[in-house]
């Protein structure tokens, strides 16, 4: 009986060591991923950030940052290559902010680049973009102060759609009002379209002016062909004329040359032969 219970409780601190053992290996394992994924963590992020990578600064002026802020990627050909240290105010009107680009960068940045703040697609965080300046400059040193461009402001493009919505709107009105019109038959138009009247006697008017015109040109006809008035009508020849006159002239005679030559020499040939 108490062999049997030694060994019962014997059993149980076995049982009891066993298990805490492997809760001891689960937590070793535990703390050990959680190490490697806060190193793996700090490791992407000094990448992103070129905190391990050798890194120089430039800097820019501007009048209004758009809310671009410190940590903010920098990025050259699209691609992101530092980001934003700080951004100071140094007078009313202008802004200072400090960029820590990647040294690999350098060699593609000349000393008149630009830089111009845009967003990380349409309601993406702020970026600062840096052109690579012309081809021939000196390349940008460190601590150096490079150009910038005015960014586009978003609230201002919303402010012209808003004013192209309210001025269509407007047009829109305009037209509404102006069919209306048309409808109702008021307006020199709205009676051409809706009053048949005025159509009819605007036919009418029409008609008439075609016909008198046709009289007014048989007039003129039989004025050209009368014994009194036909010399007015008669064209004047012109220098155009007179010359084309001249050619002719000439042509003629320069045929009526060449026949008669043609005709000698025929003659000539004929009494050559009738010798023989």
């Amino acid at each position: 009986m108490i062999n049997g219970s030694v060994h019962f409780l014997s059993s149980i601190i076995k049982y009891k060591m066993k298990t805490q053992s492997i809760n001891k290996i689960k937590l070793g394992i535990f703390i050990c991923t959680g190490i490697a994924i806060f190193l793996a963590g700090i490791y992407f992020i000094g990448e992103t950030k070129k905190l391990f990578s050798s890194t120089f600064r430039m800097s820019a002026l501007f009048k209004d940052v758009n809310g671009l802020q410190v940590g903010n990627n920098v990025r050259f050909a699209g691609i992101n290559v530092g980001t934003v240290e700080s951004i100071k105010i140094i007078t009313d009107t202008i802004v200072k902010v400090d960029m820590v680009v990647d040294v690999k960068t350098q060699q593609f940045i000349k000393k008149d680049a630009k830089a111009i703040i845009g967003s990380d697609g349409l309601m993406g965080n702020k970026i600062l973009t840096v052109s690579p300046g012309t081809n021939g400059i000196p390349l940008v040193e460190n601590n150096d102060m490079i150009g910038t461009t005015i960014p586009v402001n978003f609230d201002d493009i919303i402010l012209k759609i808003k004013t192209t919505g309210d001025n269509a709107a407007l047009i829109t009105d305009d037209l509404a009002a102006m069919m209306g019109n048309i409808r109702s038959g008021k307006g020199t138009i709205g009676k051409l379209f809706m009053d048949t009247v005025f159509a009819d006697n605007l036919d009418k008017t029409i008609v008439n002016v075609k016909q008198g015109t046709k009289g007014f040109k048989q007039n003129m006809d039989a004025a050209k062909g009368s014994f009194l008035l036909g010399g007015f009508f008669k064209k004047k020849p012109n220098a155009g004329d007179d010359k084309k006159v001249k050619e002719e002239k000439k042509l003629k005679q320069e045929k009526k040359v060449k026949e008669e030559k043609k005709k000698n020499q025929d003659d000539a040939k004929k009494i050559s032969e009738e010798k023989k």
